[in-house]
Formats: C-alpha cells, structure tokens, sequence
C-alpha cells in the first residue's frame, strides 16, 4: 500500500467519514465559498489558522473534488504555499499537485467500491465518481 493510502485511510478512520468537507471542518479548516474567477480552489494557512477556499461557481461534485484536493494539500503539504510558488518561483509544483490529485481519488473513491465496479471502465467509473479520468487512473496506479 503507497504513503498516500495509508495517510488517507489513517483520515478516513480518525474522522469516520470520506466526506472532505467534514474532514477539513473537524480538522479545523475553515472552508470558504467564494468568488475566485477561473481559479477552482486554493489552501493556505495565515496566522496559524488553515483555509480551504473554494470557488462558489462551482457544481456539487467539482466542489467536491476540490475540496478533497485541497485537503490532500492541507494533509501533504500544510506549510507549502502553492499559489505563491506557482507564481513567483521556478520551483515545480506538479510533484504536489499529483499527490494532492492521489489523495482526492483515495478519498472519494473506496477500495470495496472499487471491487464491486471492477467490471468499469475508466471513463464509467470517472462518470459514476463525478472525477476526472485521471483521478480514476491515479487512484488506480495508472
């Protein structure tokens, strides 16, 4: 089982739930809803204090899906500042920016679902899950 799975399963346990906004809410992450443009979401902490912000534009299962994102980072990645380094820095952000991807499908994708719909395809379970094709394939170890 990879780093990524554990972490989220250790979560998953811990908060008995999958749900990324009660995950973030009980972990004390203040999850905000608002105007971003054509930004889905962000995670920043200022003043000790964790943010989720999340774009108020967005359907249910995209909310969703970011939400578990940003979590993902909030759990990786809870000192790195990705909007700033994408920004103002050469550094590569994409090495986090899969692992924040890996923990959203952990997340909203259970292994005893998986089983029962082993017969999908990609795109159906992508369809059934409400993701993208490359969580599902990340989520799979594709």
């Amino acid at each position: 089982m990879n780093d990524i799975k554990r972490i989220v399963e250790r979560v998953v346990r811990k908060y008995k739930t999958r749900d990324p906004e009660i995950i973030a809410s009980d972990m004390g992450i203040v999850v905000l809803y608002e105007p971003l443009g054509s930004l889905r979401g962000y995670f920043n902490t200022c003043r000790r204090q964790k943010f989720i912000h999340i774009n108020n534009s967005l359907k249910w299962h995209e909310r969703r899906l970011v939400t578990a994102h940003e979590l993902g980072h909030a759990v990786l990645h809870p000192n790195a500042n990705t909007p700033f380094m994408r920004s103002c820095t050469h550094f590569s952000i994409s090495r986090m920016e899969n692992q924040a991807n890996t923990f959203a499908g952990h997340l909203l994708i259970p292994d005893d679902e998986l089983e029962y719909y082993s017969e999908y395809s990609i795109d159906q379970l992508a369809m059934l899950y409400g993701v993208p094709q490359h969580i599902v394939k990340l989520r799979l170890g594709i």
